[in-house]
């Protein structure tokens, strides 16, 4: 039986671990975040998909976090030390898994003279695969461009404007973590976000999330009945900022 209560748990223990998204990541430039939820008659599953630019790793990625009661691991024996390890991971993660993807690939678009620029002379990049030009000025300005040279994260920002859907999870890098077939129950480009930074703020003491675990519970998104959220980049200045 899904319960709300155990789906509020699981989001409380997640935010304890540091694996509940924290769109002001110290470490991550936000670009642009999707929620959904997905349901069968005994399972449930809340995805995250966190798109960024974090200047450590030196690359956009797209981050897939997956709270569920039926979750599979991407990783294997072989990715561990041990069988232990790899045992002592499962147990540990059992509740939530992450993926990265990387929806940009890497044509030397980036400049050589500095990791965290475009290149002056690039024009274009290769987005899933296909080409597609570097964001115009509009796009730019909007995603906190000045002047000089284009940063990666401003361009992480403006290609999230122009290709939203691109940057953010095809159906098969959504599901990667399920391992019961479950059917599309609620999407949310938009929704009140909780600051976990803050001192006793969990994921059970935000009304958004209380209403989508009763989505989850009772298979009907009328639940959820908030409107607007605080998901955009612009929302969160702190992201990035370390």
């Amino acid at each position: 039986m899904i319960s709300h209560i155990d789906i509020l748990e699981t989001l409380d223990e997640g935010a304890r671990a540091f694996v509940f998204p924290m769109l002001d990541n110290g470490y991550v430039y936000l670009a642009a975040s999707r929620l959904s939820l997905l349901r069968s008659d005994r399972d449930w599953a809340m995805i995250f998909e966190i798109f960024g630019y974090s200047p450590r790793s030196g690359f956009p990625d797209l981050n897939v976090t997956s709270f569920g009661s039926a979750l599979v691991s991407s990783k294997s024996v072989s990715d561990f030390a041990s069988e232990a390890a790899y045992l002592d991971f499962i147990a540990q993660n059992r509740k939530w898994q992450q993926n990265f993807f990387h929806p940009i690939d890497d044509e030397g678009w980036i400049d050589a003279n500095d990791a965290e620029a475009v290149d002056p002379a690039a024009t274009h990049l290769r987005l899933r695969g296909n080409p597609v030009p570097l964001p115009g000025e509009e796009a730019r300005r909007d995603a906190g461009w000045i002047s000089g040279p284009l940063d990666i994260a401003v361009l992480s920002r403006a290609l999230a404007s122009e290709h939203r859907d691109a940057v953010l999870a095809r159906n098969e890098e959504r599901r990667v973590h399920l391992a019961t077939e479950m059917a599309p129950l609620l999407t949310l480009n938009d929704w009140m976000h909780p600051d976990i930074v803050e001192p006793d703020c969990i994921p059970s003491g935000s009304e958004t999330f209380r209403q989508l675990a009763l989505v989850l519970e009772t298979g009907d998104p009328g639940h959820y009945r908030l409107t607007g959220g605080n998901t955009h980049w612009s929302n969160w200045p702190d992201g990035g900022a370390l």
